[in-house]
């Protein structure tokens, strides 16, 4: 496989952009034309070569653009990696996994040779060229969970289990959806997911955690969920609340296609080998009203899934201020076809 990856930025001037391929290749979230929490939540196994489920940590054209704003994010707010001490352990369960997983899916750009403990890392995109003594913290520039973490897509969370819950002990999040990894370090499912409107009441989250306490090592799954954002931000978090909440009044009938972005997480689960711990991968991915409609199903459909959500899920998925510009602007792709099933473009 060989990628090409773009130079870009996820702040500022935001120069993002996806290439045609990554357009059709983009992960869609809605299977209908409407949408209601479900767990939603299917086994995590290679599928659909050239998707973004063909392997089990996805790699694309924004790798390295998201490992910089990663490193600057990181820079400037250190506490978006953290790990209590008992958690030590299953950073290096999950090094093991990534470096396992790009190594075998992606030969031409990741290399993993292990002698025993001593084991050499290579990856090739970010120049990196690593020998270390696996379990041995000294002799990485960092923890595990950090060391790896620089180089993966997505947000990670470590979550332990105990007291038949999950709690949320370890992370690396420089990308998420307005949440704080400071703030919810220590909490359990439920008290994480505290702010979800509905789906306590349709009793979601209950389901979620019975299905995520029993996922299998060797047996990861996965799940879409999505949110809406202005402009290409990797990072919205509460901390940069001033920086990201204010772009919300910028959309404009004219604009709004272009800074309007959709916002989708591929999340998989895997149980980890030592620890016992459960890894949470939420990958992100970014893509403008203006590309999305490009496909037609999927601007026939996300039209009529935003016309018909209920207020309070469009408050709590980031866009009730903007709605009926995102609306009126879907509208106009919308010709009143019916749509296939699933998720993929026809």
């Amino acid at each position: 496989m060989t990628l090409r990856f773009n130079d870009e930025t996820f702040r500022g001037d935001y120069t993002y952009h996806n290439s045609a391929a990554a357009v059709r290749r983009f992960p869609f979230p809605f299977d209908q034309d409407s949408y209601m929490y479900s767990v939603n939540i299917e086994p995590h196994r290679p599928t659909r070569a050239g998707s973004v489920f063909e392997h089990r940590f996805d790699v694309d054209e924004h790798y390295v653009a998201e490992m910089q704003d990663r490193a600057i994010t990181l820079a400037d707010d250190p506490l978006r990696c953290q790990s209590l001490p008992h958690m030590e352990l299953a950073g290096w369960d999950f090094l093991e996994l990534v470096m396992v997983c790009k190594s075998e899916d992606y030969p031409d750009m990741f290399t993993l040779h292990r002698d025993g403990d001593r084991w050499h890392w290579i990856n090739r995109p970010l120049g990196i060229d690593q020998r270390f003594t696996f379990m041995d913290t000294s002799t990485l520039p960092c923890g595990p969970l950090e060391y790896i973490g620089r180089q993966t897509q997505g947000d990670h969370a470590l979550l332990d289990q105990r007291e038949g819950n999950l709690w949320m002990d370890a992370g690396i999040v420089t990308s998420q959806a307005d949440w704080s990894l400071d703030f919810n370090i220590g909490m359990n499912f439920f008290e994480w997911h505290a702010p979800v409107p509905k789906a306590h009441e349709l009793g979601i989250f209950q389901r979620a955690l019975k299905f995520l306490t029993n996922v299998q090592q060797g047996k990861p799954s996965r799940r879409l969920n999505w949110t809406m954002t202005v402009n290409p931000r990797l990072d919205t978090s509460p901390e940069n609340y001033h920086k990201w909440g204010p772009e919300k009044r910028t959309i404009t009938p004219e604009n709004v296609g272009a800074k309007q972005y959709l916002r989708v997480e591929l999340q998989s689960f895997y149980r980890l080998p030592r620890s016992n711990a459960l890894v949470f991968p939420i990958r992100c991915y970014l893509i403008s009203l203006e590309d999305l409609v490009t496909v037609p199903k999927w601007g026939r459909r996300f039209h009529r899934v935003l016309r018909d959500l209920p207020d309070e899920l469009a408050e709590y998925k980031g866009f009730a201020v903007n709605r009926s510009m995102i609306v009126d602007y879907l509208a106009r792709f919308d010709d009143g076809a019916e749509t296939s099933a699933g998720i993929f473009p026809d």
